[in-house]
């Protein structure tokens, strides 16, 4: 790629911005797995790079086809599409900026340095103030350093040279957040939302140098824990198989050849590492299939081989969704109720307790502004009220309140069993509000444990966990790892506090098998006779349990 050379440096047009968001899409996406890897607790949901780039994926869509000049109209169309495809709330807060970002260029021909710091300083001051509590270390925290330091450089710089600069503020920023949140310092890792940041402004510069977008220059290996199959949002045309092979490398790993020698192969490469075995993640065209297995003997001894027809695996994604869930009709005038769910048996309780809409999401696949929009819009009520079920979906289903005539609320659940406890007071008949109000109460009556696999070694809060140990989370808060899931099931009910509980309800996922999952709970029975269980097939993937405790 050889560098661009703008007629005017200090004027960029619409059809240029629309080539810096192309590029800083590209970028993010090579960067996607460095972003997710940078959660803070050692769970299977670390989603943020995939959240930032769907969101940008969706941004660009709009303005793909569009041979629009005036760049204030281009902003505006990438503000829209980020907005309805906003995912999680990394996700949405990046619309929010783009958001600002199109006001401050309002209906502009070009920009020069000195509207594009006004533009960087209306995205700040918007971000914040779509978020109802801002927090420091964070996202917002890397804008507003960025903003603030465009007004000190837009008047002696030309729009690359202050990309340039600002970059380095951005760098800046991002290794300080942990000093402003003492969580991100005790997990030892940086704000993940800010490093997106930091790569989408990356991108814009590498755009003007003309350097590769297709090879990062900071390759990780992950955790093997966090590689858990494919990533289904995130498949593209050709790539037909996934490809995961486990091996064990005959000499020292040159990681930068391994990954350009996959390259050529397919795309989205991944590589993880846990105990000397590593595991390479491919997707590739049909005709490429065993091109990763036969490369990888060339430098490991092969433990382990999947292949996974990605064709096959959407198409029964699809038939999964089409009909089976059966929902209740809702008349007008009625309250509809929309949830999110992570798995299809949780659904189907859902559904039974009188939803009516499931959008499918959960950890690792927040579904955007528009999925949920969608969901209500075509209701034939106006009285709607939308259980996010999840911390990190709830900015998108306000933004999805935002975005429609209809009389909707939002319900703070953070959690699937305090959205089903939330389902009991449902009264499609009643009043919203009061409805609202006793779903508000029904959430706090509920606690929530569970199990799932560290992803990582760390200390948190006291807790020692070592990477591939059963992690136990009591409403939403590590408290125990332990070496099997059985025992982390105990220790959670142990730090659990039980003596005015009655019922435990254990709703098992995808990834744990029914034999062990009726051994566990049998063992729960004996161990606490006194209380009521229940078990039911949730279907969620990463988290072995989600346990209800009522």
């Amino acid at each position: 790629m050889t560098s661009i050379v703008l007629k005017n440096p200090n004027a960029v047009d619409g059809q240029t911005f629309k080539s810096m968001i192309e590029a800083s899409l590209t970028w993010l996406k090579t960067n996607q797995q460095i972003v997710n890897s940078l959660n803070v607790f050692p769970v299977p949901d670390g989603d943020t790079g995939t959240n930032m780039l769907l969101t940008m994926q969706a941004a660009y869509s709009e303005i793909q086809n569009s041979g629009e000049i005036k760049i204030g109209r281009i902003a505006h169309s990438i503000a829209q599409g980020a907005l309805m495809g906003a995912r999680g709330n990394s996700g949405v807060i990046l619309s929010q900026i783009w958001r600002g970002f199109a006001r401050g260029l309002d209906d502009l021909e070009v920009m020069d340095s000195e509207i594009f710091s006004k533009a960087l300083l209306e995205a700040k001051n918007t971000a914040y103030k779509g978020v109802v509590r801002p927090v420091e270390g964070t996202i917002l925290t890397v804008i507003k350093d960025i903003a603030n330091a465009s007004t000190s450089v837009k008047q002696q710089k030309d729009i690359v040279s202050m990309i340039e600069s600002l970059l380095i503020t951005a760098d800046e920023s991002v290794e300080n957040t942990p000093e402003l949140l003492p969580i991100l310092k005790q997990a030892g890792v940086v704000d993940s939302g800010g490093k997106g940041l930091y790569f989408i402004l990356e991108g814009f510069l590498k755009y003007f140098k003309g350097e590769s977008l297709e090879t990062s220059t900071t390759k990780m290996v992950q955790p093997l824990a966090l590689m858990e199959g494919n990533d289904m949002e995130n498949i593209e045309p050709g790539q037909d198989y996934e490809v995961i092979v486990d091996f064990r490398p005959d000499n020292t790993l040159d990681l930068k050849q391994f990954y350009s020698d996959l390259e050529e192969m397919g795309t989205s490469i991944q590589v993880g590492e846990g105990d000397g075995i590593y595991r390479m993640h491919i997707h590739v065209p049909t005709e490429n299939r065993y091109m990763p297995i036969d490369y990888t003997m060339t430098v490991g001894t092969i433990t382990k081989v999947y292949i996974e027809n990605l064709i096959d695996q959407m198409e029964q994604k699809e038939n999964k969704k089409k009909g089976i869930i059966n929902i209740s009709p809702i008349e007008p005038g009625q309250i509809a109720v929309v949830v999110v769910s992570p798995g299809f048996g949780l659904s189907q309780i859902f559904a039974s307790l009188g939803a009516a809409a499931v959008v499918e999401g959960g950890q690792t696949m927040n579904p955007s502004t528009e999925e949920i929009l969608h969901a209500f819009e075509n209701l034939p009520s106006d009285k709607i009220i939308i259980l996010p079920n999840n911390k990190n979906i709830f900015l998108a289903a306000t933004a999805a309140k935002d975005s429609t005539v209809k009389q909707v609320q939002v319900l703070p659940c953070k959690t699937i069993p305090q959205g089903l406890s939330a389902m009991l007071r449902l009264d499609p008949l009643s009043e919203i509000n009061e409805v609202f109000e006793e779903m508000n109460e029904a959430i706090n009556e509920v606690d929530t444990g569970e199990i799932t696999v560290a992803t990582r070694s760390v200390e948190i809060n006291g807790v020692e966990v070592r990477e591939g140990e059963a992690i136990a989370l009591l409403n939403s808060e590590l408290v125990s790892s332990s070496p099997n899931v059985e025992e982390a099931c105990f220790s959670l009910l142990e730090k659990a506090d039980l003596s005015e509980r009655e019922r435990l309800t254990f709703f098992y996922g995808s990834n744990i098998s029914k034999n062990e999952v009726n051994k566990i709970t049998d063992h729960v029975r004996t161990k606490f006779p006194k209380m009521e269980i229940e078990v039911h097939d949730g279907g969620q993937p990463h988290y072995q349990f989600i346990i209800s405790i009522e």
